[in-house]
């Protein structure tokens, strides 16, 4: 008679754990331009950073030969010249200078191993996420110049960022699918 009694108890008591309530979840915090603006550069850094490191080594600077990709940049040089525009767009939006030599249109040149490129777009995103720190409700359209002198603010800078981000995204996807590389974000 004891251990109907007992499972009945038990039962009755499980019952009365699962039915108690979760705790309230902690409140989000106060949506302001710099975190909205950090979360679409981390979403960013996120597909992005991963995608260049599932490159491997020895096909870093392949370029797509079918189709239409006559003068395309290699990979490499695609993602040099990324780490060079965030650091180009961030140094906008804090009215400053690049804190590293950016080169020309590709970065610098003297970044050729995967290895170093990786850690020169790596370093653009930390340089990035102090720009969108830098963002505030006062700021955010103040008119200031872009890093090529057309008048620009610094929302327009951050947006530009990431759209840029993710247009070159698109196409190292491509060059990985191309060298049969199923892209990270892509894997289940």
């Amino acid at each position: 008679m004891k251990t109907p009694m007992l499972a009945f108890a038990l039962s009755i008591s499980g019952l009365a754990v699962a039915q108690t309530p979760a705790p309230a979840p902690a409140p989000a915090p106060t949506p302001t331009f710099d975190r909205v603006l950090d979360r679409q550069v981390a979403y960013l850094e996120g597909q992005l950073v991963p995608l260049v490191e599932a490159q491997p080594a020895d096909k870093f600077n392949f370029v797509p030969s079918g189709g239409e990709f006559k003068g395309v940049k290699s990979f490499a040089l695609q993602a040099r010249h990324l780490a060079a525009a965030n650091y180009l767009f961030a140094a906008g939006i804090l009215g400053e200078k690049a804190p590293v030599e950016l080169g020309g249109d590709d970065g610098p040149e003297n970044l050729k191993t995967q290895a170093e490129i990786v850690s020169f777009l790596k370093g653009s995103f930390v340089y990035l996420h102090k720009a969108m720190a830098s963002i505030t409700e006062k700021n955010v359209i103040e008119p200031i110049k872009a890093p090529w002198g057309a008048p620009a603010t610094r929302l327009s800078l951050a947006v530009m960022t990431v759209g840029h981000g993710f247009d070159h995204y698109g196409q190292l996807v491509v060059y990985l699918r191309t060298n049969g590389i199923i892209p990270p974000a892509s894997r289940k």
